[in-house]
């Protein structure tokens, strides 16, 4: 019995070891995440979408370097292999148009006004020289359509930019590609409860995304969850094994109470947020 008891607690303390190798962010040569604190981050932007600065516009950009915030935009491809920031896979919302963002090139794209405004779709270069390191900035990769292109575009603008940026991404193919090709580029993880939302049940990835299994061949430096997700276990070892946070997206100041006490950084929208 005793000799049972002894071997079930091994396998156990296996298994909790186990997990935690799996779960565990980058341990060893980090860069510094110190230089995107300070800031709140504006949500594609200091946007109203009843305004003439909609999400992922170049005046939503301006508007928050003028409110001194961080910026958080999106990026994916056009047809013709341009970086365009833009959130949606499909240009109806937006743009009112059919068809996906990567179906049309990049000349297409940018005569597609955004809702009622007189803003076009912005490349990512475009958006680059706008900002100009005068605020950091948090770079979403999107990968709705699976093709880590985006990452190697995206980089090679970024290479040449003299500003304060970290990448981030639900897929955890695009971090993957940062470990091989830029691993001195901060890289965060994106993640919520997905096992909570229908949409999701029984997709695999998603399961393990939720518990951030996947951190064992992506490694990140911090992980983005969803503000009120804050008490996941996953999360929370990976706070305790030295990963940042980041919370999104708070949309009001009850929800920034929720939150206050589980992140390092905040993605808000539709409202101005002062955690000063």
């Amino acid at each position: 019995m005793k000799k049972a008891l002894v071997v079930l607690v091994c396998i156990l303390v296996g298994i909790a070891l186990l997990y935690l190798f799996l779960i565990a962010p980058r341990m060893f040569n980090k860069p510094d995440m110190s230089v995107l604190e300070g800031y709140d981050y504006a949500h594609r932007g200091y946007f109203d979408n009843e305004s003439d600065a909609p999400e992922n516009s170049l005046a939503a950009f301006q508007a928050a370097i003028d409110a001194g915030y961080g910026i958080e935009l999106d990026i994916q491809l056009s047809s013709d292999g341009v970086a365009m920031v833009f959130h949606d896979a499909d240009l109806e919302r937006m743009c009112g148009v059919e068809g996906k963002i990567w179906e049309y090139t990049c000349a297409e794209l940018q005569k597609m006004t955004l809702l009622d405004s007189e803003e076009t779709i912005p490349t990512f270069a475009e958006v680059l020289a706008l900002i100009d390191g005068q605020v950091p900035m948090i770079v979403e990769y999107k990968l709705d359509k699976v093709d880590k292109a985006v990452c190697a575009a995206g980089q090679a603008l970024l290479a040449e930019y003299d500003g304060v940026y970290c990448i981030q991404c639900f897929h955890p193919l695009a971090l993957m590609w940062y470990k091989k090709n830029a691993p001195e580029v901060i890289r965060g993880q994106l993640s919520q409860k997905f096992w909570e939302k229908e949409e999701y049940h029984g997709e695999a990835l998603y399961g393990l995304l939720s518990y951030m299994i996947e951190n064992v061949v992506t490694r990140p430096d911090y992980i983005a969850y969803e503000f009120d997700d804050g008490d996941n276990l996953s999360f929370r070892l990976c706070k305790l094994m030295g990963a940042k946070t980041a919370g999104w997206t708070l949309r009001s100041y009850e929800d920034y109470e929720v939150a206050k006490d589980d992140f390092d950084l905040y993605i808000f929208d539709s409202f101005a947020l002062e955690t000063e």
